[in-house]
C-alpha cells in the first residue's frame, strides 16, 4: 500500500497549501559558477528537466560545456514553495527538477535532451532505480512551443532506440513549465558540498543521434 501511494500522483485538491515564503532565502551563490541562483546569466536560455534525484542530475549539467547556471528545485505540482519533506511525502505533486541555463551559441536544446535521455531510465514511471516515488518521475517542462517540438522529436527518436534495446515505453511527461521553486540551500550543488554523497544517475547505455 505504501509503495502504491508513493507511485500515485495526487490531485490538486489533495495538495498541501504551501507557503508564501521561498524555502531558499536569497541571495544564494552557485558553488561552481559563482553567480546568484535567482539571476539568469545574460544571453542564456532556460530548460527544466526531471530525471530522478536532483543531486546527481544537477552535477551532470553543471559539468556540461555551454551550461551557465544550474539549480535544484521542485516543479510540476501544486504546492507553492514546498519543503523537501513535503515533496518526498507525495503531498505536493512536484518532481525533483533541475533548472538549466545555457548559452544557445555553445549548446542547443536538443543536445541537452540527449544528455537527459542518456543519463536515466525514462521507462520506469514513478521511480529511478531504488528511488521510489512520484518526485522521481521523468519529466521535461518546456518554456515555449519550439522546445515542445524538439522535445517530442527527440523523445520519439529515443523511443525507437530504447525499444531496440528491449526497454518499454518512455513515460517521460512533456508539459508546459509552471513555477519552479528553488530547493533548500543544502540541496544546491549538493555533490560539491558532500563529494561522496549519494549520486544515482541511472544511465542505461541507450544513446541516439539527435538533430542539432
Amino acid at each position: 500500500m505504501f509503495s502504491q501511494h508513493k507511485q500515485t500522483l495526487i490531485e490538486a485538491e489533495q495538495a498541501l497549501p504551501g507557503r508564501d515564503t521561498p524555502v531558499l532565502a536569497g541571495p544564494t551563490f552557485h558553488e561552481v559558477f559563482g553567480t546568484e541562483l535567482h539571476k539568469v546569466p545574460e544571453g542564456s536560455e532556460l530548460a527544466y528537466f526531471a530525471l530522478g534525484c536532483f543531486w546527481g542530475a544537477e552535477k551532470l549539467y553543471w559539468q556540461t560545456p555551454g551550461v551557465t547556471l544550474t539549480a535544484a528545485g521542485y516543479a510540476g505540482g501544486y504546492t507553492p514553495n514546498p519543503t523537501y519533506e513535503e515533496v518526498c511525502a507525495n503531498r505536493t505533486g512536484h518532481a525533483e527538477v533541475v533548472l538549466v541555463a545555457y548559452d544557445p551559441t555553445k549548446i542547443n536544446y536538443a543536445e541537452l535532451l540527449k544528455i537527459f535521455y542518456e543519463n536515466h531510465d525514462p521507462t520506469q514511471g514513478m521511480r529511478q532505480g531504488n528511488d521510489l516515488g512520484t518526485q522521481y518521475r521523468s519529466a521535461i517542462y518546456v518554456v515555449n512551443d519550439q522546445q515542445r517540438e524538439i522535445a517530442e522529436q527527440v523523445t520519439a527518436d529515443f523511443q525507437a532506440e530504447f525499444e531496440k534495446q528491449g526497454f518499454g515505453k518512455i513515460t517521460t511527461e512533456i508539459l508546459p513549465a509552471g513555477p519552479f521553486y528553488f530547493a533548500e540551500d543544502y540541496h544546491q550543488q549538493y555533490l560539491i558540498k558532500v563529494p561522496n554523497g549519494y549520486c544515482p544517475v541511472h544511465a542505461t547505455g541507450v544513446t541516439c543521434n539527435v538533430a542539432v
